[in-house]
């Protein structure tokens, strides 16, 4: 059984940045792809980035340019750089695991396995 925990939620103000961290505890592979996913109240989840185990990446149009998502195998750890950051990006943020072989590093939230208990960003303008 994997667990995702992330950390490095907080409250900071428009413009400025945040770094998440996701520490997978369990037996993992490098080849899982894994993702960022966020929630708002009243909101659907929907997809932020993703990584797959050759280190491609895949972004939300709302946040590329701002976002970078990298992976530690390493250290089983899973980041999120998170750069002029807006108010709308205020949410619930999870981690996510894909542990398909072949996984696709979309944005279904039906084709993640492990699911952190998240961390709350707030961007205050």
């Amino acid at each position: 059984q994997l667990q995702p925990v992330e950390s490095g939620g907080g409250e900071v103000q428009a413009g400025g940045s945040l770094r998440l961290s996701c520490t997978v505890y369990g037996y993992t592979y490098s080849y899982y792809c894994m993702g960022w996913f966020r929630q708002a109240p009243g909101k659907e989840r929907e997809g932020v980035a993703t990584i797959r185990s050759d280190d491609s990446t895949n972004y939300a149009d709302s946040v590329k340019g701002r976002f970078t998502i990298s992976r530690d195998n390493a250290k089983n750890t899973l980041y999120l750089q998170m750069n002029s950051l807006k108010p709308e990006d205020s949410a619930m943020y999870y981690c996510a695991i894909d542990r398909r072989s072949f996984c696709s590093g979309g944005f279904d939230p039906s084709e993640y396995h492990y699911w952190g208990q998240g961390t709350q960003v707030t961007v205050s303008s």
